[in-house]
This record gives C-alpha cells, structure tokens and sequence, in this order.
C-alpha cells in the first residue's frame, strides 16, 4: 500500500555530503556535552529511599510533588502504583538525612495535607546497587550493537553490518546528549526507550537494505548511488506511514501520560525523529563510502564452458 506516491527519485546521495557535516557535528557536540555536563541519573541509578504510601481515595499527583517541592525535593520522582490510590516516591540520596528520617518527614508533610494516608513501605536503594544497574544498562546497549552487526553482515554483508551500527549508535548518542545538554532525569524507563530505538532504527536499516539489494538485481545499468536513492524514495510511503502513525501515539503519550512517561516519551520521540534522518543519510552514505557494489550482494553468474557437454 502506498499512500505517498513519488513520481521522481529523490536524489538523497547528492546530499551526503550535506548530512555528513550535519551527523559529524551533532555527534561531536552529544559527546562533548555527555562527557562535560554527564547524564542526570535518577534514583534508580544513584541509590535514594523508596516509599509506597496508600490514600482512601484516588491520590493527587500534582499536590504530592508539590509537597516534595516545599521540602526542597523537587528531583524526586512520584507515581501511582497498582492503583490510582497507591503512591510510589522516590526520593534522592540525603547526605544530612538516614532513609528513616527522610520517610518520616516525608510522611508527616503529606499527612499536613491529608491525613488518610498510610505508609506501606519503605526500601532504601543503595548506590552499589544503581552502580549495578547503570553498568548491566551498559552491557546491554553494548550486546544489542554486537547483535545488529552480526545479523546484517549475515543478511547483507559486512559493510551494510558497520553502516547499521554506526547509524544506530549515532541515534543512541544523540538522545544521550539531548538528555546530558538539557539535563533531564535518565532512568531505567529512558534506558528502556534508548533499547526499544535500536531494534526500531536496525528494522528500518533492513527495510532500506532490502530494497538496495532489490535494486541491484533489476537496474543492472544504475550506479550504486542510483541504486540507493532509488531504493529510499521507494520505501518513503512506508517510513513516512509507519513512523507518523508511531509519532502520534508517542506524542500523546508525551503530552497526555504525565510525568512518569514524559522522559520516556521524550527520548522516544528524538530517538524516532533521527532513526529516520540516520537510516536515510548516515547508513546509506556510510555504505557508499565503504565502496560497496553489485558484486556484493549478488553472485556473478557462472558461464558455461564452450565445449561443455561436447563429444570428442
């Protein structure tokens, strides 16, 4: 089905060059604030207190973190839990403060407000424990990248492997660097959303691949470049389908889900917005620049011997 019909090529390739300084200087400037400025780890990270409060009727969110807000705790993170009457708070590390003491503040502040509520629980999260977690996140994205790159050099070949991984990383780099520069919370739910971008922008990598190895075997007279932006203007009814109807929903996600989902959400929708710019400019250009051709991809047929079969 293709509801954008597109009469011409697009000539993408003339503009590598273009996307190429683009992508250089985005990625520099990703890693240069991550490495300067650093993520802001949430709590799940850095170790903080943990508390389930209860309510006799359905909590106010907003009204809590602005309880939090008054104590001078505006970084912790508040989220109903089960049901709308259950409360989770996170609460950062206070040096001034033992896990006790901070919950027994906490709890008196929101009993101040409303007295229906009830503590179910309190866990203190160590910071050996974040250590833990931040550095499983890590092995994660590392085995996913090495994943990706062995299954397109076993689907395609080599160089169409190291296209999709740069481009995928050059994804993942960047959402870290909008989070480092604007120092948004990066939690377990955003490292969820930097995973779920990789396997989202390596099937539009393939999708893009498939199609140039389509093409190399009808346009047998087409340069590469030729090849290649034909086969992204081919599949752009798709993309632009696909991802506007994956946009919307994690728009409304972003506006309507509240605080809880809005980082997640958030590094969903840069994630998915240069998934495209990345499967588009950076892979494909990377496998022009790595030299790739028809031979490839496709098997030189074999030419039968003149005297094959013949009698002597």
């Amino acid at each position: 089905m293709e509801l954008f019909r597109f009469k011409h090529t697009i000539p993408f390739m003339k503009w590598r060059r273009v996307g190429a300084i683009i992508s250089i200087a985005t990625f520099i400037l990703s890693v240069f604030f991550i490495s300067t400025k650093g993520l802001n780890l949430g709590v799940d990270f850095t170790g903080g207190t943990v508390l389930e409060v209860g309510y006799s009727q359905t909590a106010d969110l907003e009204k809590i973190r602005g309880v939090l807000t008054a104590l001078e705790m505006s970084d912790a993170s508040v989220q109903n839990f089960g049901t709308s009457r259950e409360v989770l708070i996170r609460l950062p590390i206070k040096p001034e403060f033992s896990s006790a003491q901070l919950s027994e503040i906490v709890l008196n502040a929101l009993r101040e407000v409303d007295s229906s509520v009830e503590m179910r629980r309190v866990e203190f999260v160590g910071p050996q424990v974040g250590q833990e977690l931040l550095e499983n996140g890590a092995l994660a994205l590392l085995f996913v990248s090495l994943g990706i790159v062995a299954y397109l050099a076993v689907r395609f070949e080599w160089k169409f492997g190291v296209a999709g991984i740069i481009a995928n990383l050059h994804d993942v780099i960047i959402i870290l660097g909008f989070f480092a520069f604007f120092q948004w919370e990066f939690s377990l739910t955003v490292l969820a959303a930097v995973l779920a971008i990789l396997g989202y922008s390596v099937n539009e990598s393939v999708v893009i691949f498939d199609r140039i190895r389509e093409n190399f075997r009808k346009l047998r007279k087409a340069s590469v470049t030729q090849v290649i932006d034909g086969a992204i203007t081919q599949t752009m009814s798709r993309t632009i389908i696909t991802h506007g109807s994956t946009q919307m929903v994690v728009i409304a996600m972003l506006i309507f889900g509240g605080e809880v989902l809005y980082y997640f959400s958030l590094a969903l929708t840069i994630g998915i917005l240069f998934g495209i710019y990345s499967s588009i400019m950076v892979g494909s250009s990377i496998i022009v620049l790595l030299g790739v051709k028809r031979e490839d991809l496709l098997k030189p047929e074999k030419k039968p011997l003149e005297n094959d079969g013949a009698v002597v």
